[in-house]
């Protein structure tokens, strides 16, 4: 995404979602194995942060999938790199807890840079929601983005995507206490560590 946004300038934003939709697509799929890692207990982590992230990315990218007029919008290229940020303060993290124990200065990057990147990413969402309704009001009713009988009454309506917003904040508020209580803890407990050496 960068080097196209280097390349091309603002003009990238157009093909931004086709150049990375099938890789982001497939990533956040895999990201479902996550919650697995998490209920087998071979990562140690809590559940329902990792569950609100993982629901709240692949719904959006479901939503954006079924929308070919949203997907240029620049706060989509500005989502994606949210998520990819968080990746990056998690991903090396968790691989240094694995081989090792991670230094203090990883430690204190990742747990509090995650906060604000992930309540960042959550706004976006949501802004991206409010302006997708339009688009799904206006479709309301032609062929050309629901699906025919019970489900497009249901599912496809705004009503559900209002629905999905208001859940959206509850879960992201939930989350962001979660992980920083998370981090007052993890924090904690290394510098009790300090103390004692």
């Amino acid at each position: 995404m960068t080097a196209r946004f280097l390349s091309f300038g603002e003009d990238a934003q157009a093909g931004t979602f086709y150049f990375v939709s099938v890789t982001m697509g497939v990533c956040q799929l895999l990201s479902l194995l996550e919650l697995f890692h998490i209920a087998d207990g071979f990562e140690e982590c809590r559940l329902f942060p990792r569950f609100m992230q993982v629901m709240e990315r692949n719904v959006l990218l479901f939503l954006l999938i079924s929308l070919e007029e949203f997907q240029s919008k620049p706060i989509v290229c500005v989502q994606f790199y949210l998520w990819n940020i968080l990746g990056l303060l998690r991903y090396p993290h968790e691989l240094v807890c694995l081989t090792g124990t991670p230094y203090l200065k990883m430690l204190w990057v990742h747990q509090t840079l995650s906060v604000p990147v992930y309540l960042l990413s959550a706004v976006t969402e949501g802004i991206s929601i409010v302006h997708m309704l339009p688009y799904w009001s206006e479709s309301e009713g032609t062929d050309s983005v629901q699906p025919k009988g019970l489900a497009s009454m249901y599912f496809y309506s705004p009503y559900m995507l209002m629905g999905w917003l208001l859940l959206l904040v509850l879960g992201s508020s939930l989350t962001a206490l979660l992980l920083l209580k998370e981090r007052e803890e993890i924090l904690g407990s290394w510098n009790k560590k300090l103390k004692k050496d």
